[in-house]
């Protein structure tokens, strides 16, 4: 499939004057909906990937492979321009080339590489960044295994809440330099420290989840942030969703009496039916 399109309006929302938040979505339904209710883009979390294809907590044991295919499955079904948290890269700075490989094969808009230890080393402690030097050299890396120039490479770090303003101020310049297209910072907690970190370069930032003083799109516009995100509610509200319903059901609720199912006319157009019925006239003589 060609992908240029969403890649290409991907970077016009980074070149803007807004700041957008962008859908968080986990499979080819939520991709849809995404796309129907005109969401600018969308974003495929690590996170929300480990719980989604394995339903399991975000520690680093989803695969490359399972990650990609799941990113192909939503783009397939023609998600907004699609972020994705590609992690560590899923080892040092060759694995970084292979990951930015077959995420650009899978049709996202944008990709994060991120400088912290990953996975969590024996023996535990709190969470560390790779050193400086490893991590230019994985954002190096990936900015050298793209192909497609319209693809996004967002260099992330988390130097903020684990290493303190210095260092993240230290990073960010250090990363501006290598090709990437933006800073993905993690961990703001304050306008202050956005402020810091707005004059140490001219690339624009994407946010981790934002406290409450910083959520105002307008201010965060100002800063060079265009992407913020909100945090990953719908793929929680589906968990919930799904436990009521079969709660329900396995306590005796009569089918037909269950609240909140998705009515038939959203059901059909999350599935693209009067496509497929259209399709099935077209190519099998359906009448």
């Amino acid at each position: 499939m060609n992908w240029t399109g969403r890649r290409r309006r991907f970077r016009d929302i980074l070149r803007g004057d807004r700041c957008v938040h962008p859908a968080s979505v986990h499979d080819p339904v939520s991709a849809r909906i995404a796309a129907d209710l005109g969401f600018e883009t969308a974003m495929f979390a690590g996170s929300v990937a480990s719980l989604a294809v394995l339903g399991a907590p975000d520690l680093i044991v989803l695969t490359l492979t399972e990650f990609a295919e799941q990113a192909l499955r939503i783009n397939r079904a023609g998600a907004p321009p699609l972020i994705v948290d590609a992690d560590h890269g899923y080892g040092n700075a060759l694995n970084v080339m292979r990951t930015v490989q077959e995420l650009e094969t899978a049709g996202v808009s944008a990709l994060s590489i991120e400088d912290t230890l990953l996975p969590a080393p024996y023996g535990g402690g709190p969470a560390r960044l790779v050193s400086r030097e490893e991590g230019v050299g994985k954002m190096r890396a990936a900015v050298a295994a793209r192909e497609d120039p319209d693809l996004v490479i967002l260099a992330r770090t988390s130097a903020l809440a684990i290493g303190g303003t210095e260092e993240a101020a230290a990073r960010v310049r250090a990363y501006s330099d290598l090709g990437v297209d933006g800073i993905f910072l993690v961990g703001a907690r304050n306008r202050a420290e956005i402020e810091t970190m707005r004059p140490l370069t001219d690339l624009p930032f994407v946010l981790g989840s934002v406290p409450g003083e910083m959520a105002d799109k307008s201010w965060l516009a100002s800063q060079g942030v265009r992407v913020a995100l909100q945090g990953h509610q719908p793929f929680q509200a589906a968990i919930a969703a799904l436990h009521a319903t079969m709660k329900a059901l396995r306590e005796g609720t009569d089918p037909a009496e269950l609240p909140g199912l998705a009515p038939p006319p959203l059901a059909r157009a999350v599935t693209r039916e009067e496509s497929y019925a259209a399709w099935t006239r077209d190519f099998l003589g359906g009448g």
